[in-house]
């Protein structure tokens, strides 16, 4: 450790030099969530006197264990309700007003910290001169629980993100960041967490630039079907919910999330825990909002990966099965699987044309929506870059190393397969991130709604103009 002291509005903290850069980990951006505090909008953090250690990153927010790993690692190592800290990784704690990167990690709004190593920002600061900073919020039920008498209480996780940003503009050029050129970035349920903070009048400012990647604006709920979420929580947890401990909370959310789970009302991926659009601090669904203007001054990078839920798959499959979901999805079982073949084989199993229609109703659609909606300006990318493992594809989340130009890291090689590191790929996709931080444009013409150009990530990238045209067509009007 260097001793390297930084003054921030709750006090100083003390980070570490880590392999060319400068480590803050841990920091509190709010007060700990827990007694009255639970379920509510965070509070300003609590001062203290003296240097606070920020060498080791906080524990993670409470989060359901012992399930099936995503590709991102095991779970986290500690959890607490006291989470609501940040991460910054800079070049140097200077006056050098560097632009900001502040990332959300996805999770299905349920599990994931800031803290993975895929996240590691030390290649933007060393080779583009960034400052990353990623975060904790809330998850499932202690951060999106809609609590008829608990204002925001449906929100809550979003608002976590809202005084991260807020923290951010408040403390960040004594970390050598410019508080002015921030872009907010995040994958999955992160990606959705920005598409809504595109269309939040609580964030309005605090950021110049938004990357929702592999997630849009549309996964909110309604107050109706977050009161039955509350409802059936509540039935299962059969306590005062401001007493019981967060250990139980997790397991009522559980339950619940089984209970719910072949309820087919829910439209939000069947997560039963998200955004509350509560005419409060969602005064309006997202997506309305940012075609009503909202956020017209953010440019926005979205996108979406070409097989995004090969990652889960869609179970047993024969052909009627298969048309029968995509009739549900699309309205034209029969007409969606003649166009999915046509890129994927005329013999394409079922399972594998239904997966198709699952990423574009889950990924691909909602991502066109946000970027036909916003009224700014728009860039599009498609990453296409195919896994050697057989069946990946370019599956979900296997963007992110390339994006941070962490290929190195735990875990990403058995998802790339055997062959080649595709390193020059990684520099060129880091390299547009960071142009699109630094600059707000990342390097290709804009998206509209006449020639669509989209940025393909692969082996050799290309600009190419209403890719998959078909395929998109199908969810036009969805």
């Amino acid at each position: 450790m260097s001793g390297l002291q930084v003054q921030t509005t709750a006090g100083t903290v003390e980070g570490k030099d880590r392999a060319g850069v400068q480590l803050f980990a841990g920091i509190p951006f709010a007060a700990p969530p827990i007694g009255e505090r639970r379920f509510a909008p965070p509070d300003s953090p609590i001062g203290w006197d003296g240097v606070r250690p920020a060498q080791r990153f906080g524990p993670a927010a409470p989060q359901p264990t012992g399930e099936p790993g995503s590709m991102l690692g095991p779970g986290p190592k500690s959890m607490d309700e006291d989470c609501l800290t940040l991460n910054v990784c800079t070049p140097a704690a200077d006056d050098a007003g560097r632009a900001v990167l502040v990332w959300i990690h996805g999770g299905g709004y349920r599990t994931g910290t800031g803290a993975i190593p895929w996240y590691d920002g030390s290649s933007f600061a060393t080779n583009h001169d960034i400052v990353v900073v990623s975060i904790n919020y809330r998850l499932g039920a202690l951060g999106f629980l809609h609590l008829d008498d608990r204002p925001g209480a449906g929100s809550a996780g979003i608002l976590d993100q809202v005084a991260a940003l807020e923290w951010v503009r408040d403390n960040i050029a004594n970390f050598g960041g410019d508080p002015e050129r921030v872009t907010v970035a995040g994958e999955s349920a992160g990606g959705m967490a920005v598409g809504t903070l595109l269309g939040m009048p609580a964030a309005s400012g605090l950021f110049r630039g938004a990357i929702p990647q592999s997630g849009a604006a549309r996964h909110v709920m309604q107050t109706d079907q977050a009161s039955l979420v509350a409802k059936t929580f509540l039935a299962e947890l059969a306590a005062d919910p401001f007493e019981a401990s967060w250990q139980d909370i997790i397991a009522a959310q559980v339950r619940t999330e089984a209970a719910l789970e072949h309820d087919t009302s829910f439209e939000s991926l069947g997560m039963k825990f998200v955004p509350v659009v509560d005419g409060n601090v969602l005064p309006v669904a997202p997506l309305d909002a940012i075609g009503a203007g909202a956020s017209a001054d953010v440019n926005v990078m979205i996108g979406t990966n070409l097989d995004e839920c090969t990652l889960w798959g869609v179970g047993k499959t024969d052909e009627e099965r298969m048309l029968r979901k995509l009739d549900e999805m699309t309205g034209s079982g029969a007409r969606a699987a003649e166009i999915y073949r046509q890129r994927l084989g005329a013999d394409a199993a079922p399972s594998v044309v239904l997966t198709a229609g699952r990423t574009d109703e889950m990924f691909r659609s909602p991502a066109v929506s946000l970027a036909e909606a916003h009224t700014g300006s728009t860039w599009s990318y498609l990453f296409a870059w195919a896994s050697r493992v057989p069946g990946l594809g370019a599956t979900h989340a296997l963007e992110i190393p390339f994006v941070f130009n962490t290929l190195d890291r735990p875990g990403v090689a058995m998802f790339l397969g055997e062959g080649h590191s595709p390193v020059d790929l990684a520099a060129e996709m880091h390299a547009s991130w960071a142009r699109f931080v630094k600059d707000g444009d990342p390097g290709w013409p804009e998206y509209d709604v006449t020639e669509r150009s989209t940025m393909q990530f692969a082996e050799p990238s290309e600009i190419v103009s209403d890719p998959l045209a078909e395929e998109r067509k199908l969810w036009s009007d969805r």
